[in-house]
């Protein structure tokens, strides 16, 4: 018989995972708690209609999309099957899809719920989302982020204060990071330099390509967008400027002084980096104008983290989208966010060693009984020792002490407490310690709980 299994791109998690997990959970989730964000839950799936359209052709093609309940064809003209393109075939059949991000539902939301909302509103979101996309190591089609949003505030101090609090996090897990900045009004005044505005979206959906597929296949992607050899020329500051990062503003500022969006986001760079160099950050902090972010909804400054010591694509990033809740009929409400990518700050931990022992969060101690009143003898103890922070189970069933110490082995619970009819009998029990291997016949009625050391 052919075991059960899970699509690609997905993945289950056993205990010990659980609890690495959490503890990446609970870490950012305290950080968020520090800088006043609140949390929220929204839906797995939305309508549709609200995901289409957010994310670009691209994006688009990489929702999951549900078939609607019952006769889904309903409605169908008799052979509009086979002649439709699955794009407009799915929105027939499909009125629902997988989230793709939380950013899109948390602006509906924000919609949804304006008139019961206080300005600014400062959200986090720790949930999963889907993405049809091909998997391979570091990417999988399900996958949990962790958000954090301003919405209702145009103030660059939000910009800093999302960084600040990025660099908290990543410190607190001990990942050492570089944070890249860049702007969208940058990059529009470099496409308007080029003459190729109404390009931008490809121009920045190629950029942000360029770590993954190098420079020539990115000259190569523009030229079959379209896009002049002149127009690629004038692109070239792209690819070529360097310095530090007062260094490459000031010729950044150079060479987009005919651009009045371009000179807007020099200035709102400008800005930002003077808030963040009056309050350094603990990582590295680079302004990279190949930085693209290849989402249609950012409109001013974007931010991407890249770990230094392990080869894997960016653990989080964001930015801000002054437009995103126009859509749902909202105008005029600024945004901007955070977003850590808990699976791959995972696998980082993991190919680090960088997980606490105490991220395990498993049983300190178990209670081994010689049988059922034995076991009873131990309900007690095991209540006085839970009472006491220790994570504590009794093993159940009858069975040689042999079998249960194999079971404290294979689960690494470094402390076991035997009981026998003799320990019983004496108000005792024998207090064994796994890791070097010593045994004390200690006292119930006394502090044994203190010979506990973890």
């Amino acid at each position: 018989m052919n075991k059960p299994s899970i699509p690609k791109g997905t993945r289950d998690f056993g205990p010990a995972e659980t609890a690495r997990r959490n503890y990446i959970f609970d870490t950012i989730r305290s950080v968020f708690a520090l800088y006043g964000f609140r949390q929220i839950e929204t839906p797995a799936m939305e309508n549709l209609a609200t995901l289409t359209g957010k994310y670009g052709d691209e994006g688009d093609k990489l929702l999951y999309k549900i078939l609607d309940s019952g006769d889904f064809t309903k409605g169908l003209l008799p052979g509009e099957i086979s002649v439709a393109t699955p794009a407009a075939l799915a929105a027939k059949i499909c009125g629902k899809g997988l989230r793709y991000d939380l950013t899109v539902p948390f602006a509906r939301y924000v919609v949804q719920h304006r008139d019961e909302l206080q300005m600014p509103f400062k959200r986090f979101q720790i949930q999963p989302v889907w993405r049809a996309d091909r998997p391979q190591k570091g990417r999988y089609r399900e996958f949990w982020q962790c958000d954090a949003d301003v919405v209702g505030s145009p103030s660059l101090m939000n910009e800093a204060e999302l960084l600040l609090m990025a660099d908290e996090v990543y410190c607190r897990l001990g990942i050492n990071v570089e944070i890249k900045l860049n702007n969208r009004k940058i990059l529009y005044g470099i496409a308007e330099m080029a003459g190729a505005t109404d390009k931008i979206v490809d121009i920045t959906v190629a950029v942000d390509k360029l770590d993954k597929i190098g420079r020539e296949n990115v000259i190569a992607e523009l030229v079959d967008d379209g896009l002049t050899a002149q127009q690629i020329d004038r692109l070239e500051p792209l690819f070529t400027l360097a310095g530090d990062n007062d260094e490459i503003l000031a010729e950044t500022e150079r060479l987009l002084a005919s651009s009045p969006t371009g000179m807007t986001g020099i200035a709102e760079m400008r800005e930002l980096l003077g808030l963040l160099s009056e309050n350094p950050l603990a990582n590295a902090l680079q302004f990279d104008l190949t930085l693209a972010r290849g989402l249609n909804y950012y409109t001013g400054a974007i931010f991407e983290v890249k770990a230094l010591d392990v080869e894997i694509g960016s653990i989080g990033g964001g930015g801000r989208y002054d437009n995103l809740t126009g859509v749902f009929g909202l105008d005029g409400l600024s945004g901007v966010g955070i977003s850590f990518g808990a699976d791959r700050i995972y696998d980082v931990l993991e190919r680090l060693n960088l997980f606490p022992e105490s991220a395990s969060a498993a049983t300190q101690l178990l209670f081994a009984p010689f049988g059922a009143a034995e076991a009873r003898y131990c309900l007690p103890l095991a209540r006085k020792a839970r009472a006491a922070g220790i994570r504590t189970e009794i093993y159940p069933d009858a069975a040689k002490i042999k079998k249960q110490m194999s079971y404290a082995n294979a689960a690494g619970i470094p402390f076991v407490a035997i009981v026998g009819e003799s320990e019983m009998a004496a108000g005792k029990l024998m207090l064994k310690n796994m890791v070097s291997g010593a045994q004390e016949l200690v006292d119930c009625g006394g502090d044994w709980l203190a010979r506990l050391t973890f």
